[in-house]
C-alpha cells in the first residue's frame, strides 16, 4: 500500500503547470472582486468627507503608493514610454476623467444611501461595453448579444417610467466604465503603467483641491477625526491592489472565467443595500433586476459557449496545422 506522502507527491506531480495557474487566477479573481465588493462598507465609514475630497485623497494617495510600486518593480521604463507617446497620454486623458467620474459618483451613491443604483450600474456595465464596442468597434452583434442588451434596455425603462425615478447613478457608472474600457483597450497600455499614468495627470489637480480645502479650513484631514485620518491614505491602497490582483487574474483565466466572476462585485452591492443598509427594495426594482439578470444569463451563456467552441477548435487544430 502506498503511503499517503507518496500518493500525494503522485497528485502533486499530475498537475500541470496550467492547473496551478488557472487556480491561482481564480484566487486573485475572487480577491479583487471581492474587495471591490465591499467598497460601500469602506467609504461609508469616510462619511464624514465629501465626496469630492474622498475622490481627491483617493487620487494623491495612489500617485504615492503607484510610484513607490513601480519603483520597487523596476517599472519606471514603460511608465517614461507611456508619458512620452502622446497619443496614449491624450486617450489616458481621457480616460482619467472618466475613471474620476465613476469614482465620484460611487462615494455619491454610497454616502446618499443609493446602494442599490450601483448594483444596478455595475450589473448592466458589460452589456453597456458589448454595445459600445458594436458601435465604435464595429464588433457585430449577434442574436443572443442583441436580447441581452434589449433586456437590459427594459430595465432601465421599467425603473425610469414607472418607478417614478430615473436611474441616473446606474447610467453614470455604467457607462462612464464601459467607456474608459473601451479607450483603455484601444491606448493598449500596460495595467500598472496606465493607472499610475492617470492618477499623475489628476495628482496636482487633486492635491491643489486638498490645499485649499486646507486653507479654507474645510478639510476634514488631520481635523480631529482619528478614523478620516486613518483611512483616507489607505484609500489609495484599496484603490490599487484589486487593480493588481485582477491584472494578475486575467493574465492566468479565459475571458469567459473573468466574465463570470465579474458579476461578484454587482451582487456584494445588491447583497449590502438591501439586507445591511435596509434601502428600498419594491416590486418595481425586482422587474428590474429580473430583465437585467435574464439579460446577463442570456449574455454570460452565449459568451460561455463560444468559449467552449473556440477551445475545443484549438484542440482540433493544433498550431501550426
Amino acid at each position: 500500500m502506498k503511503s499517503a506522502e507518496v500518493i500525494a507527491g503522485q497528485g502533486q506531480a499530475n498537475r500541470s503547470p496550467g492547473y496551478d495557474s488557472s487556480r491561482l487566477g481564480v484566487m486573485c479573481g475572487l480577491a479583487a472582486y471581492c474587495t471591490w465588493g465591499s467598497f460601500p462598507i469602506f467609504f461609508k465609514a469616510l462619511n464624514g468627507a465629501a465626496p469630492l475630497e474622498i475622490v481627491c485623497h483617493r487620487i494623491v494617495w495612489s500617485v504615492v503608493f503607484l510610484f513607490v510600486l513601480v519603483t520597487a518593480r523596476r517599472q519606471l521604463g514603460p511608465l517614461g514610454r507611456t508619458l512620452r507617446n502622446r497619443q496614449s497620454l491624450l486617450t489616458l486623458c481621457c480616460s482619467t476623467l472618466l475613471i474620476a467620474t465613476n469614482w465620484l459618483v460611487f462615494i455619491y451613491a454610497v454616502q446618499h444611501e443609493e446602494v442599490l443604483q450601483s448594483s444596478l450600474g455595475y450589473f448592466i456595465t458589460p452589456l453597456i461595453s458589448v454595445l459600445l464596442g458594436c458601435v465604435f468597434l464595429r464588433e457585430r452583434l449577434n442574436r443572443w448579444q442583441l436580447i441581452s442588451v434589449l433586456l437590459a434596455i427594459t430595465g432601465v425603462l421599467n425603473l425610469a417610467f414607472h418607478h417614478g425615478s430615473f436611474p441616473w447613478i446606474s447610467l453614470v457608472l455604467a457607462s462612464s466604465f464601459g467607456f474608459y474600457g473601451l479607450l483603455r483597450k484601444v491606448a493598449k497600455v500596460e495595467a500598472m503603467a496606465g493607472l499610475t499614468v492617470e492618477t499623475l495627470l489628476l495628482g496636482p489637480i487633486a492635491l491643489g483641491y486638498l490645499i485649499y480645502l486646507a486653507a479654507r479650513q474645510e478639510n476634514t484631514f488631520l481635523a480631529g477625526s482619528l478614523q478620516l485620518d486613518l483611512l483616507l491614505p489607505v484609500s489609495g491602497v484599496v484603490t490599487a491592489i484589486p487593480l493588481m490582483l485582477f491584472v494578475a487574474a486575467a493574465r492566468r483565466l479565459q475571458l469567459a472565467t473573468i466574465g463570470f466572476l465579474q458579476y461578484i462585485t454587482p451582487s456584494l452591492h445588491f447583497i449590502l443595500a438591501v439586507w445591511l443598509y435596509n434601502e428600498p427594495f419594491t416590486q418595481g426594482h425586482l422587474l428590474s433586476f429580473l430583465c437585467i439578470w435574464t439579460g446577463l444569463g442570456v449574455y454570460s451563456s452565449d459568451a460561455l459557449w463560444k468559449s467552449r467552441t473556440s477551445w475545443r477548435g484549438h484542440r482540433g487544430h493544433p498550431a501550426g496545422s
